[in-house]
């Protein structure tokens, strides 16, 4: 096969697979408790990753890196994954994607607000048509007036906030030079701390084999190989074969895939008000983005 082909591909799994995932996410935890089904697949990913990695002959990481991979792997996916799909007991999936969107608007300010990093005038006008976007979204009465949703949104801010925090400081600690054993060491470290959190907070307790769904088995197998496995190795080649403002368009095609799937498979209603708040957030984001680019040539 082709490089071109291989590319064609790469970009179809991290377009259409990662904005699959809130949807598989959603069915899965219909009869898996959400953090104990996040554990048990960020764990069974990050182990088969890390037996791909030792049969590679890679090198083995530090306890530095070890440490620092369970840190960040718990921001990541402990606090960040495991607070979205809690979220999606109350939050529509094509909604969550679309929220989830507007990480980069918050990564700007952190980095403005910790490392005095001044974003450029595009960026300064995305941030501000994001937050438009999102007082949009929010604004629906099917948030305003409902306590559930309320606490899902909260959750989702919870995770933005961690994920934006190890986006951050990902590229300032010790990490392992290869992606795939960096990848799996962070699987291992936010599979186990979810799997921890689950069973602390009792949550463990409620799941039952006989209630068990093959719907609900199906999508974690799903997000296992196809979410975390060859989602993850399309995004590390298209790394090393095109520029990273082409691999970043994924941010305006999830949560669209994560819409149409929502709706069309989910029986999720796509108001006018969400239509539009999706447009102006994704615009915003497009700005971020755009200037992001320009702050880096400078």
């Amino acid at each position: 096969m082709s490089d071109r082909w291989l590319v064609i591909g790469a970009f179809a799994a991290v377009y259409f697979i990662w904005g699959s995932t809130y949807l598989f996410n959603y069915w899965a935890i219909q009869s898996i408790p959400p953090f104990l089904m996040s554990g048990a697949r960020f764990f069974t990913a990050g182990a088969l990753l890390y037996a791909w990695g030792f049969w590679r002959g890679e090198t083995l990481p530090t306890s530095r890196q070890w440490w620092n991979s369970v840190l960040i792997g718990n921001l990541f996916l402990t606090i960040g994954t495991g607070a979205v799909v809690w979220a999606l007991q109350f939050i529509d999936t094509g909604i969550a994607a679309l929220i989830v969107a507007t990480d980069p608007l918050l990564i700007m300010m952190l980095l403005w607000w910790l490392f005095k990093q001044k974003p450029k005038w595009q960026s300064l006008v995305g941030a501000l048509i994001g937050i438009v976007g999102t007082v949009i979204l929010v604004g629906q009465p099917k948030f305003t007036d409902s306590p559930e949703s309320r606490w899902g949104l909260l959750a989702i801010a919870t995770a933005l906030t961690a994920w934006a925090f190890a986006s951050i400081y990902v590229s300032r600690i010790d990490l392992p030079e290869s992606r795939l054993r960096r990848s799996s060491l962070q699987m291992l470290g936010g599979g186990v701390g979810l799997l921890l959190f689950s069973t602390i907070s009792g949550e463990a307790v409620t799941f039952s084999w006989v209630e068990l769904t093959s719907k609900s088995v199906l999508s974690w197998f799903y997000l296992i190989f196809f979410g975390s496995i060859v989602a993850f190795s399309s995004f590390n080649y298209l790394l090393a074969r095109v520029s990273p403002e082409k691999v970043a368009t994924s941010t305006y095609v999830n949560p669209v895939v994560a819409l149409l799937l929502g709706w069309g498979l989910n029986g999720e209603e796509i108001s006018s008000q969400s239509l539009l708040a999706g447009l102006v957030l994704l615009t915003g984001v497009f700005f971020i983005n755009t200037g992001k680019g320009q702050a880096e040539e400078d």
